[in-house]
């Protein structure tokens, strides 16, 4: 008998942000951090040039694989906002049963860019009565080749191996699902949403399978531009104050100030409130029969504050995410809701 050895790490997640670079591995047995590391990238380049975005991101990338302690060049990496196409259409599904055909006939119409240049996928969620007919309900995910060949040369040029390209709401929905892995939570509905940078992608999935995926265009900048305005500082003043208030202790936080920065976000929280309403009720008129059970908030922008706002005008149990309360981990890796999309990464299973 010839015995395989388990690998004794998983890939690296590697998570491209927009204002940073992330990078997180787990052991074989995916119960313990065995490396996280982040790196921010310049403030000029959130919005600057892609080549000039990659060659800063292939830098953050090789220091943090030489500095830390990594192990092995199988990465993961995903796909973001600023990568992806998605979008939950309506398809009728063929007689031969098969759906690539007419997705990509769909996708052909609704991206910016030839299909022919583009990596058309799709999730199935499930049939949806619309009139007298049946019709298939597909979230339809696309991306430019050109787009995707920049970003695993960045994990290239940093001498990793790509082993698998994922997507950020899979990612998200994979590092949350591990946590709630009873036969009652596989059955029950919950909606996910990761607050980032610049974006807040929502997951409406029942246990670990995917009913509907939208990004919204609300994340850290807003807040950050909220804040300046209100108390009539510079940009960068206002993420200063707004990140070291907010990440102390509530009992160490200047209440003054607290209150103030609470107040200028009131407008972009009322936005945020007013986008997961529409989500929740697109989701309650198209899949009918269960109800949401919770609402998890995760991302380098979700609080407690948030998380106590939103639940009761969502009329939903809201908790701050906490993607790496199950794993063993010897570091101090500040706000653990950043984590979640790269632990989905290094979750991801490869042949």
């Amino acid at each position: 008998m010839i015995n395989f050895a388990r690998k004794r790490f998983s890939p690296i997640g590697v998570d491209l942000g927009r204002r940073s670079v992330k990078l997180l591995q787990l052991s074989g047995d995916r119960n313990r951090v065995v490396e996280a590391a982040r790196w921010d990238l310049p403030a000029d380049l959130v919005h600057g040039d892609a080549e000039q975005r990659a060659v800063a991101m292939t830098e953050a990338v090789t220091q943090l694989c030489r500095t830390r302690n990594f192990h092995g060049r199988d990465a993961v990496m995903c796909l973001g906002a600023g990568q992806l196409f998605v979008q939950n259409i309506r398809v009728t599904r063929p007689p031969d049963g098969a759906l690539d055909r007419v997705v990509t006939q769909e996708a052909a119409g609704r991206v910016s860019y030839s299909v022919v240049e583009a990596e058309v996928r799709y999730i199935e969620t499930a049939d949806i009565r619309q009139g007298d007919s049946t019709k298939r309900e597909v979230i339809l995910l696309a991306c430019h080749r050109p787009v995707l060949e920049r970003q695993l040369k960045v994990l290239q040029d940093a001498g990793l191996r790509p082993v698998a390209v994922d997507v950020e709401p899979a990612a998200l929905l994979r590092c949350y699902v591990r946590q709630f892995r009873r036969d009652e939570d596989r059955q029950q509905r919950a909606m996910f949403v990761q607050i980032g940078a610049l974006n807040s992608v929502v997951v409406i999935a029942e246990g670990a399978n995917t009913l509907f995926i939208k990004y919204l265009d609300i994340g850290g900048q807003q807040m950050d531009e909220a804040v300046a305005r209100h108390l009539e500082i510079d940009q960068e003043g206002a993420a200063l104050l707004r990140r070291h208030n907010g990440d102390r202790r509530v009992d160490q936080q200047d209440p003054e100030v607290t209150a103030s920065v609470n107040q200028a976000l009131r407008p972009v929280h009322d936005r945020l409130l007013h986008e997961l309403s529409l989500c929740i009720r697109y989701h309650s008129v198209t899949f009918r029969g269960s109800p949401l059970t919770r609402l998890v908030v995760g991302g380098g922008e979700a609080t407690t504050a948030l998380c106590e706002f939103l639940s009761p005008r969502l009329d939903l149990p809201c908790q701050l995410g906490d993607p790496l309360r199950n794993y063993k981990s010897d570091a101090s890796l500040g706000r653990q809701s950043q984590w979640d999309i790269v632990t989905g990464l290094a979750l991801r299973e490869v042949v």
